[in-house]
């Protein structure tokens, strides 16, 4: 009790209290525990006012007692804290509901304690959001005047931000919400509720509109009114109006610009087409200045909104006229396409199978292109790095032996075009199919190189499998082609082959894009775009997996793809019968 005697010692005594005002007062929160620091401040702060205002204090003997306080007032301006309460931190624990349960981030909180050590300054300033932090003995009736002071400024200038805040989010609401109405009269009674809203008030209003601005005898008619106003709607013409109020609105007409008296406020504004509103409100208190701000730059975007609706009504008339015109055009059309109809069936049978021949031979040419491109390329950087004769002469067979199986591929590609594009036939043999994926992973090596990448190979020595070793190579070349071109630049490429009940099995795993659920069921079809992009900008014709599929199956084997989701990379697995089934 030491700190809170200073405390009552060092107050000054100011006389007797003042009489309660009926005007608005600052709420002000006192939280301790003991009872001599609540008489003490509120002796202290009798008479205490700022900007016309006097203090409302409001008491809580308890930490419970204030976070009940708190939910009760949210408007409390400022709150003078005690630490130590039911606990050594009490006080602090309700900081913290104040700020992260209730999230009221305005209140001032000035913390004060009798026992410093117990949550020492720097500690509690740093590690809470509070706004002042004194111990008890310092604070004289002076200054608990300024750090009151002080803290009531605060909370007044983050009140009118968040105003600010809310005002600018209505109008920026507002603004969508109005430009989409296609009338005038339920634009109008959108204004009027908007603006209630943004003035957090009930209030009365009402709006006219005048087409021939300018015009001293121009008429105007009533699209919208709330409140008292609401009698007057659909009306037209000045004399309906009230005279007092018809003499309001032919004043604002004239003045042509806004007024802000003491419960009533007149907006005016002119559009873009030359019509004239004067919207008309009466609320209960009188408009701040940033009420009248917010008011003036929403209805600076007025104007755009109701232009909006007369050009829309100007629409739908030219539309009603431009309608019939398209539908004696659309009859005419319609005859002319079913001439048509019947020539573009037969067009598109003989098309799509010549755009089949095309994109194959286009799809399997590119990735032999692919390897002499990357060969020719460390060709020349070995040449110019002056490398031995049997690095060039490596790189010259890698050459020969990509440009060998491109003309083969061509052969094969027209015989099967002009025999059928669906029936090829395949010659099994005996087939080193480790070796075999080895040659094919070596001969894109140089694709990898280029974007960083490597080409893990798993496979056993010497193991033999019944198939077309021209068709298969061409199938795992599209596949591990397909993983380099999707997988990102350094990423990892494993191609595995196992053996299982009696089946040879190639997987190749990469860490690229990843599959969706809609790629994997549209994958091996033909022409198919994935949702994933290749990661160096390469180009893809759609065609790479269904000749997989056709391959692998005319084989009596099985493709399948496996992907954990997008961004988690992909797996294509190939089954085939490891003997010639009969």
């Amino acid at each position: 009790m030491a700190e809170q005697d200073d405390l009552l010692y060092l107050i000054e005594d100011t006389g007797t209290a003042p009489e309660a005002s009926t005007a608005r007062k600052w709420k002000v929160a006192v939280i301790d525990d003991d009872p001599a620091v609540h008489e003490g401040t509120r002796f202290a702060l009798s008479d205490y006012e700022l900007r016309g205002q006097t203090l409302e204090i409001l008491s809580a003997y308890s930490a419970a007692e204030g976070r009940s306080l708190m939910r009760d007032h949210p408007d409390i301006a400022a709150v003078l804290l005690d630490v130590i309460m039911e606990t050594d931190a009490a006080g602090l624990d309700l900081v913290d509901y104040i700020r992260n349960e209730l999230h009221n981030e305005t209140v001032r909180i000035i913390l004060r304690t009798g026992q410093p050590g117990q949550a020492p300054e720097r500690r509690v300033i740093v590690q809470y959001d509070i706004n002042d932090y004194k111990a008890k003995t310092e604070l004289t009736a002076d200054k608990l005047f300024t750090s009151l002071t002080a803290a009531l400024r605060s909370y007044q200038q983050l009140e009118r931000m968040v105003q600010t805040r809310r005002g600018l989010e209505i109008i920026i609401d507002a603004a969508s919400t109005l430009y989409d109405f296609k009338s005038m009269q339920r634009l109008a009674e959108g204004v009027l509720t908007q603006l209630a809203s943004l003035l957090n008030v009930d209030c009365a209003g009402i709006l006219v509109l005048r087409d021939d601005a300018g015009s001293s005898g121009a008429d105007y008619s009533v699209l919208a009114g709330s409140g008292c106003y609401s009698r007057f709607i659909g009306m037209a013409g000045s004399k309906s109006l009230d005279p007092e109020l018809r003499q309001m609105v032919e004043a604002a007409f004239q003045r042509r610009k806004n007024e802000f008296l003491d419960q009533r406020s007149v907006l005016y504004l002119r559009t873009g087409s030359g019509r004239e509103v004067v919207v008309l409100l009466q609320a209960e208190r009188q408009l701040s200045d940033m009420d009248r701000a917010l008011v003036e730059l929403f209805g600076s975007r007025l104007s755009i909104a109701f232009d909006n609706v007369i050009l829309y009504q100007q629409l739908q008339q030219a539309n009603s006229q431009l309608e019939d015109r398209v539908a004696q055009r659309t009859r005419a059309l319609m005859q002319a396409n079913r001439r048509l109809s019947s020539q573009w069936l037969r067009l598109q049978r003989a098309n799509g199978f010549k755009n089949e021949i095309l994109g194959t031979v286009a799809h399997d040419l590119k990735n032999p292109l692919g390897v002499i491109l990357g060969r020719t390329e460390m060709l020349t950087e070995l040449i110019t790095a002056g490398s031995s004769k049997e690095s060039v002469t490596a790189q010259v067979e890698h050459i020969r032996d990509a440009t060998k199986r491109l003309t083969s591929m061509v052969d094969n590609l027209i015989s099967d075009a002009m025999a059928d594009a669906f029936d090829i036939s395949i010659r099994r043999e005996a087939t080193d199919i480790a070796g075999l994926v080895t040659e094919v992973a070596d001969a894109n090596q140089p694709l990898a190189t280029n974007k960083q990448q490597t080409i893990m190979v798993s496979a056993p020595a010497n193991f033999v499998t019944m198939c077309d070793a021209d068709r298969i190579r061409e199938a795992i070349d599209n596949l591990i082609s397909n993983a380099i071109k999707y997988s990102p630049i350094g990423g990892k490429i494993t191609v595995l082959v196992s053996q299982y009940n009696n089946n040879t099995v190639i997987r190749v795993a990469d860490e690229g894009a990843g599959l969706s659920p809609e790629d994997l069921g549209r994958l091996f079809g033909r022409f198919q775009r994935l949702s994933a992009k290749p990661t160096g900008g390469e180009s893809s014709t759609g065609l790479g997996l269904s000749i997989v599929k056709r391959i692998i199956d005319m084989h009596g084997g099985q493709v399948t793809a496996d992907s954990a989701g997008p961004g988690q990379g992909s797996t294509f697995t190939v089954m085939l019968p490891a003997t010639e089934t009969s």
